[in-house]
Parts: C-alpha cells; sequence; structure tokens
C-alpha cells in the first residue's frame, strides 16, 4: 500500500504531461510563402481564397507578398537571393507575363530547381514567357504562350490513382475559366486532367505534376476566376497537390499524420 502510495503521484505526473510531449513530437505547419500580383485577376480576393481555405484542408501558415498589376511589373519578394529560404513551399499566383529579364527569371527558377517545392496556379505557367530562357518554363512543366477566350470548361481526369486526384471527379465543370494552349510538355511532366480546346480542336492538359531539379512541383492552368478558385474541388486539388510537392500527402490523398487541418 505504501509503495502504490508512492507510485500514485508519479503515475499521475506522467499522464499529465503526456498530451505536452504529443504536442512537442507533432510536426510544425508547412511554411507556405504565396507570390501574387500582376495583371487581370482579382488578386486581393484569391490570396484570401487559397490562404483560407488551403489551411481548412492542410496545417499550413502563410506569408503573402501580393505586388503590381501590370504584366511588366516584378515582386519584390524575388530581390532578395535567398527569397525562398525558410520555406516549405511556394505558391505562385502571379501574372508578370512581360518580364522578359533572363536573369531575373533563371534566378527564381534556380530555388525551386535546388529543392524548394512549388504550386503554380493559372498566370503563373504565362508569367515571363517573354524571357529567352527555358528555365522556368520547365519549373512549371508546361510551355504556353496563349489561352482560349473564358467559358465554362469540361475537366476530364486522366489518371485516377496519383494522390494528387483521390476525391477528384472523373468529370468536373469548372466555371467559366480560361483554357490555355499547350505548346510543349516537358519530360519530367506527368498529366493529370485535360480539357478540350475549341480554338484548336484538340485536348490540353490542365493538371499536372512535375519534377524539376530537386523539386517536386504540382500545377494547375486552371483558377481564373474567383468562382473556380473558391469551389469545394479546385480548394481539395490544390491542397492535395500542395501536400504532395512537400512530400506530406498519403496514397489516399489525405494529409500525412500531423500535417491535417486544426
Amino acid at each position: 500500500m505504501k509503495k502504490l502510495k508512492l507510485l500514485l503521484p508519479l503515475l499521475l505526473s506522467l499522464l499529465t504531461c503526456t498530451p505536452l510531449l504529443r504536442a512537442a513530437d507533432a510536426p510544425k505547419p508547412l511554411r507556405a510563402l504565396m507570390i501574387t500580383g500582376g495583371c487581370c485577376h482579382d488578386y486581393e480576393a484569391q490570396k484570401k481564397i487559397l490562404s483560407e481555405g488551403i489551411s481548412a484542408r492542410a496545417r499550413v501558415e502563410w506569408t503573402i507578398v501580393h505586388e503590381g498589376k501590370d504584366r511588366t511589373d516584378r515582386n519584390s519578394a524575388y530581390s532578395n537571393p535567398n527569397w525562398a529560404r525558410g520555406y516549405d513551399v511556394i505558391v505562385h499566383n502571379e501574372c508578370y507575363g512581360m518580364v522578359d529579364d533572363v536573369a531575373f527569371v533563371e534566378s527564381i527558377a534556380a530555388a525551386h530547381k535546388a529543392g524548394t517545392p512549388a504550386v503554380m496556379l493559372h498566370c503563373s505557367t504565362h508569367s515571363y514567357r517573354m524571357a529567352k530562357t527555358d528555365e522556368w518554363r520547365m519549373a512549371v512543366g508546361i510551355t504556353s504562350m496563349s489561352h482560349e477566350k473564358n467559358r465554362d470548361l469540361v475537366i476530364k481526369r486522366l489518371n485516377s490513382t496519383h494522390p494528387v486526384m483521390q476525391g477528384f471527379p472523373e468529370v468536373w465543370n469548372d466555371p467559366a475559366d480560361e483554357l490555355y494552349k499547350n505548346e510543349k510538355l516537358w519530360p519530367n511532366t506527368i498529366p493529370l486532367a485535360q480539357a478540350y480546346g475549341e480554338d484548336t480542336k484538340k485536348d490540353h492538359v490542365v493538371i499536372w505534376v512535375n519534377t524539376y531539379g530537386n523539386a517536386r512541383v504540382f500545377s494547375t492552368t486552371l483558377g481564373h476566376g474567383n468562382a473556380t478558385m473558391s469551389h469545394p474541388v479546385y480548394l481539395d486539388l490544390v491542397s492535395r497537390g500542395l501536400l504532395w510537392a512537400c512530400g506530406k500527402l498519403d496514397d489516399n490523398g489525405k494529409p500525412a499524420p500531423g500535417y491535417e487541418p486544426k
């Protein structure tokens, strides 16, 4: 009995400390940097739609740099040579298509080539397209220089087994979006979904994953308008893409332990 009385405080102490130990062992949230701004899109609303929507689906903390309203603008986040340091993933939702400074563009791509994961959304595919270098296009995974008119798109899933596509419908009617024309798919690109072009009379890949150097890259050309970007199917997709790029998505399309939303 005496021994039991002596052990009881120790047992209570261990039970009390267990939640603290578990909290200490839990992984830190993914640190995401969102680069956004430029022409032609409602980035003021979209930065909120994306950050809040993804954080409702995955354990992510955000730094957002929103600058510029023109195709020729440069986001000042890139002025630091080590601009990607300290982040687990970069979310690109930008439209700086007329920036043609090769050294500047290659310095952006270099951070991903060195291993920083990326999520490339919509006009990020068309950004820096005037620069006479393919490094950004290789990072994205597809070369595209133009798009068809804004209209409803029928998105057809191509890959049902990839973790990013778990839960994505076989056919999704995407409201009022732009179909970006594929000019080239780079060798490490894995197409995940496509849509038919009314102008070109052929299919174009609209969702894919890519490996660029040491980095995983998730990309989609979908997301022109807020109706598309705020759709649960879209936010589910981009959240899975971000987790996949960071190596935190399981084979069933669910966040790895510790990366579920709060």
